[in-house]
């Protein structure tokens, strides 16, 4: 008996043992599949979930540490090497924008302080470093205390010490490695830029200069902005070589161009107390100017004195002043211009619109900015944009107006690659051929300015000619103008440019009338016309305007022929629908 219990209890335990065991090794084959799952997860990780799962508040903070301290002690040998590089790169540069009235602009004392900068952040941008380079941007802030003298020698022979003061600066600092090669230090060049920046400083005269000239150093203190502007600040890069070798690639070159059609602005604020804002717009990619004569006297970049027209192109700086509109609030513009871009994946287009003064400065309406990265290259695209206040604080939600835009960018050399779906088999249209002529020779001269000049000549030259058939089908939901709760609408068809005007019939007592009539205009130059749709009220004494259209040309001439129903500015409500149909007939102006 005792033997047959202890027989059975020791199969009960060694089947304990087996089922323990195998339970065991299970939880150890599931805990191997769940690391392996797990390891596999993370070998298919990328770069974009590293960043979710380390977000950049869990970055260590010694790297950044380590980098400041590291920068604080080797600041002396920085501030005297940097000293004789920074004077021998902004003196030229300082006697390129130098006015007219001086004869020199030079450092007589130039020291950037025993302050060294500060590094706040530091990010690898891998998008922009491609295969063969790395790119790292740097948070960087500066309160240093430097000593700058300027010495400003003028045409009578007298030299002015001018301080410059109060430097501060907040910035983005884009340090770009390329080539990489196989020796030390790893790299062949190094370029360095300023991606972003916000700069504070201020100049006066030494003591013993009187306040007259002191007033007269602001005009100055933008000379110098500008110049540190144009030298330093992206798209613009230095590039310092390691290795020797050829690093002409890596230099600051055009990429394209971006041709853009200043159309009109409308419900602009009124900034003068009586009448009405005389606006007139600034467009411009890189806000440089440069030394131009224009019909209009610039004091500063945005001080003029006149009011007569204004359309100034500063080739090298990409900056344009369209031309007033005296006592106007709804202004038209239908100004076509021509940037050249040298990276369209960071510049911008912007546009300010200012209301003129006469003598006193231009007062600001609204600004409003368009990234070069939204368009589609070899398409043009059709914007209203809001304006503001300010472009970079936007807590002023006031409404200032609309300005309507025609954008069109073009790199150079692959504008037989674009595709265009306006057109039934997908190629280029004769007008986007028209405003890209001359791309392809950028190219082989290696994108040179020269031939970029020659490709806007040849543009210029340009003129898109055709018949232009509208047909007014109908209106809708007119306003009411009549006692009687009616209207007697008819229509007037205008090209603003060639001043052709036509009308049609006119239907009696219908807020929806229906005309079906075409017209037929020869249009001399499609480029720069405008076609002008009103809609009248017919009475036995006179007429009253009930709204308006107002359009370019550039859909038709890119899509041949299409209908749209547009809404009626000007007018509490209504809309009217019309065909449009384009036969082009272009041709070269006579040299």
């Amino acid at each position: 008996m005792g033997f047959i219990s202890g027989m059975i209890i020791g199969i009960m335990i060694g089947m304990i043992l087996v089922v323990a065991f195998a339970r065991q090794e299970s939880t150890r084959s599931k805990r191997r599949t769940d690391l392996a799952k797990t390891i596999a997860k993370f070998a298919r990780m990328t770069v974009e979930d590293s960043r979710k799962l380390l977000p950049p508040n869990f970055y260590p903070s010694w790297v950044l540490n380590w980098l400041n301290s590291h920068l604080e002690k080797i600041w002396p040998f920085v501030n005297e090497a940097a000293t004789e590089l920074v004077k021998s790169n902004v003196e030229p540069i300082l006697e390129q924008y130098r006015p007219v009235v001086l004869s020199s602009l030079t450092f007589s004392t130039f020291t950037l302080g025993n302050v060294a900068p500060q590094f706040t952040g530091i990010s690898i941008i891998e998008e922009d470093s491609g295969p063969n380079g790395a790119t790292m941007e740097f948070d960087l802030q500066w309160d240093g205390n430097p000593d700058i003298v300027l010495a400003i020698k003028t045409k009578v022979g007298i030299v002015l010490p001018v301080q410059v003061k109060n430097i501060g600066f907040t910035g983005v600092f884009r340090l770009i490695f390329k080539p990489l090669v196989a020796e030390f230090p790893a790299f062949g060049a190094v370029c360095f830029s300023l991606r972003k920046k916000v700069v504070g400083g201020d100049i006066s005269t030494l003591p013993g200069v009187s306040e007259a000239i002191e007033t007269a150093l602001l005009f100055i203190q933008e000379t110098i902005r500008d110049a540190i502007e144009d030298s330093i600040t992206w798209p613009v890069r230095k590039v310092i070589p390691i290795i020797p070798g050829d690093y002409s690639n890596l230099e600051l070159k055009p990429v394209g161009t971006l041709d853009v059609k200043l159309v009109q602005a409308k419900n602009l604020s009124n900034k003068d107390i009586i009448g009405k804002s005389d606006p007139f717009a600034v467009v411009f990619v890189r806000p440089l100017r440069d030394k131009t004569k224009t019909s209009k006297i610039i004091v500063s970049p945005y001080l003029f004195v006149s009011l007569s027209l204004c359309v100034c192109v500063v080739a090298n700086h990409n900056i344009i002043i369209g031309h007033a509109q005296n006592n106007q609030l709804n202004p038209i513009w239908n100004e076509h211009f021509e940037f050249i871009i040298e990276d369209e994946s960071t510049q911008h287009l912007t546009i300010r619109i200012f209301d003129d003064e006469g003598i006193q400065a231009a007062e600001l309406i609204g600004c409003a900015q368009v990234s070069l990265k939204e368009l589609e290259p070899g398409k043009v695209k059709d914007v209203w944009l809001k304006l503001v206040k300010d472009l970079e604080i936007h807590k002023d939600n006031k409404y200032r107006g609309e300005v309507h835009l025609e954008l069109l960018y073009c790199p150079y050399g692959v504008e037989n690659t674009f595709k265009s779906p306006f057109v039934r088999d997908y190629s280029l249209t004769t007008f986007e051929k028209t405003l890209k002529n001359g791309a392809s020779d950028g190219e082989e001269e290696d994108n040179s300015i020269s031939s970029s000049s020659s490709s806007s000549r040849r543009k210029s030259n340009v003129i898109v000619r055709g018949v232009l058939s509208v047909t007014v089908i109908s209106a809708e939901d007119l306003p009411i103008v009549d006692f009687m709760g009616k209207a007697d609408p008819f229509v007037v068809l205008a090209l603003k440019k060639s001043e052709k005007k036509q009308k049609t019939r006119v239907v009696n007592e219908t807020l929806n009338p229906v005309w079906n009539q075409t017209f037929d205009f020869v249009v001399e130059d499609g480029l720069h016309d405008m076609l002008i749709v009103e809609l009248w009220d017919h009475d036995t004494f006179g007429k009253e305007k009930m709204g308006k259209v107002i359009m370019t040309l550039t859909k038709v001439i890119l899509e041949g022929e299409y209908d749209e129903t547009f809404i009626l500015d000007d007018a509490k409500s209504g809309k009217i629908n019309l065909h449009l149909r384009w036969t082009p007939q272009h041709k070269y102006r006579e040299p």
